[in-house]
């Protein structure tokens, strides 16, 4: 294969050309390098000689005529010597024939269509076409909530079960441990302890294990029977015309006392605005600032009184899940290693693994991916660019030595198993926004601003922001700590805003402002009032009539033309 390979290689041939003009009484001789097999054109390296060497124009035609009957001379020269070298290499035989025919055939085959590989949808594309249409055709959508209803319960029972045998042996073990302690140096010495430490730990990793393979073989089998349903309804919803209804063929046995959309709201307050950007272009978008508690935006199903209780937002979730109208929320985490184990983030990673994940991979497999490319991410960090203007020398010189992720870094992961968001997007934050003094270029507010820049590029037309920058309420959020940082969001949020829609992409219709459960009303109400006067509000004109005004008003219009009429008598 070498020497089939240096065949290709190009050689370089020296292009003479002789003119003689009234000015120079001798010829003058002009060489050019041409690499050949040439693959330019003639007449342009004609016109670059013409220009290099200053040429009159008045030989460009013979100049070119010359130059063409060169590269053709030499390129028949190149290869005939090609044929003649390969000729003898293989009588030679340095060159083995199959290694020819290898060459050939591989060369054959990427060329012709028909031996390629064909590249059609995937399975999972094939499964969310398939699962699109059968959430959009009417009860069947009931089928789905029960079915991924009952996996759930499946699943939360088990994790009940392996949390009571965990704190069953945790409190066994414990009291061992302190039997232990007690007799040291009397029945049990160091090394007893130490033993029996160690016993302890391989016993809770055991028991750990045992019931998280459990848990994985559970959760596979119901993702494989799930996507077996789906397929299986959708073929023969079309075999029957979509008269098949797919509730008595569920995959597993749903006893349903009923099922019921809920009332009740997610939220303690909310108001509602509807604002226009720009000055030419108008564009209208929805903003919403609510106070909640982030979790329950998350959980997936609620059981009241034994009946199956779903949220309206639930159901608008499933219906946009293969969509162009995704929804994104916001979530802030205070470590920088993708270790979801304490605060927050453990409590959002349990939502996530308390049921089965139907369409995309498991929250653990999505940070393991991850953390595999963080590496990467991290040194594409230390590339200078657009965002390191923006950054202090220190605080950029930094984000360049650490690696791991930094103040106001994002990382994204998708769930279909959350009860109103599709994605969620995790920034990694620090003590200081406990500070009343960030500005527009804290690392925060950056990531902000990548996040909108992502939402419109990527169909995410719903988004929730955390006004405050942080899930829960502290003693050192006063009254004044609230509106200014209520007020750098809004503005900063706002801005972005029409930067993302200046880039193109699809319109962020709907942004969401979060506050955290349990703030009061008279503060609630106070940045209910902010949102009008940062951004534009639509405000529609009001007409006020009525019967007994309009009676008035034609009494007064006779009785002051018979005044008139009078005065001119």
């Amino acid at each position: 294969m070498n020497g089939v390979k240096d065949y290709e290689k190009k050689h370089q041939k020296t292009f003479c050309y002789t003119i003689s003009t009234l000015n120079i009484p001798d010829t003058y001789k002009i060489e050019v390098p041409v690499h050949i097999p040439f693959e330019g054109s003639i007449d342009e390296l004609s016109h670059r000689i013409i220009n290099g060497f200053n040429l009159p124009l008045n030989v460009i035609e013979e100049l070119s005529s010359e130059l063409q009957k060169f590269v053709e001379k030499c390129t028949i020269d190149f290869y005939d010597c090609q044929t003649v070298d390969a000729i003898e290499s293989i009588r030679n035989e340095s060159i083995e024939v199959e290694d020819i025919v290898k060459y050939w055939e591989k060369a054959f085959q990427e060329e012709t269509f028909s031996f390629t590989d064909n590249k059609g949808p995937s399975n999972d594309q094939l499964f969310g076409t398939a699962f699109h249409k059968l959430a959009h055709s009417g009860p069947s959508l009931d089928a789905i909530l029960h079915i991924e209803y009952g996996y759930a319960q499946a699943v939360q029972d088990i994790m009940s079960r392996k949390c009571r045998q965990v704190t069953s042996l945790t409190k066994t073990q414990t009291e061992e441990m302190n039997y232990a302690m007690d007799g040291l140096n009397k029945y049990t010495t160091e090394d007893d302890i130490n033993a029996l430490a160690l016993k302890h730990f391989d016993d809770q990793t055991l028991l750990q294990g045992k019931w998280n393979s459990r848990l994985d073989t559970l959760k596979q089998e119901q993702r494989t029977g799930y996507r077996e349903w789906v397929m299986k309804t959708v073929e023969e919803m079309q075999g029957v015309d979509g008269l098949y209804s797919p509730i008595g063929n569920s995959p597993i046995n749903i006893v349903t006392n009923g099922f019921t959309i809920s009332n009740m709201s997610l939220y303690d307050m909310e108001e509602s605005f509807t604002i226009h950007l720009g000055s030419q272009m108008k564009s209208t978008h929805n903003i919403r600032i609510m106070s909640a508690d982030t979790l329950n935006l998350l959980s997936l199903t609620l059981e009241e009184n034994g009946t199956v209780v779903h949220h309206p937002q639930r159901l608008q979730t499933v219906l946009e899940l293969y969509s162009q109208d995704l929804k994104g929320l916001v979530l802030f985490i205070d470590t920088n290693n993708l270790d979801f184990y304490s605060g927050l983030a453990k409590e959002f990673f349990d939502i996530c693994d308390g049921s089965t994940e139907f369409h995309f991979n498991s929250l653990q497999d999505q940070l393991e991916i991850i953390k595999s490319d963080l590496k990467v991410a991290v040194e594409n960090r230390k590339c200078k660019g657009p965002v390191s203007n923006f950054l202090s020398p220190e605080l950029q010189a930094r984000r360049n030595k650490s690696k791991l992720l930094q103040c106001g870094d994002v990382y994204i992961t998708k769930h279909s198993n959350l009860a109103s968001v599709h994605l969620v997007f995790h920034m990694v934050i620090d003590d200081s926004l406990k500070s009343g003094d960030i500005n527009s270029r804290h690392p925060v507010i950056l990531g902000l601003r990548n996040i909108l820049k992502t939402a419109c590029s990527y169909d995410i037309t719903m988004i929730t922001i955390p006004l405050f920058l942080t899930h829960e309420m502290t003693e050192d959020m006063t009254v004044p700590w609230c509106q200014k940082r209520a007020e750098l969001v809004l503005k900063c949020v706002k801005g972005f805003m029409i930067e993302s829609v200046s880039l193109g992409g699809s319109e962020l219709k709907t942004i969401q402002f979060l506050v955290p459960k349990g703030i009061s009303e008279e503060v609630f109400g106070i940045l209910a009032t902010m949102v009008p006067t940062i951004f534009r509000v639509s405000t529609p004109l009001v007409f006020e009539s009525s019967e007994p005004e309009i009676e008035s008003q034609t009494k007064n219009k006779k009785s002051s033309k018979s005044k008139r009429n009078s005065k001119s008598k």
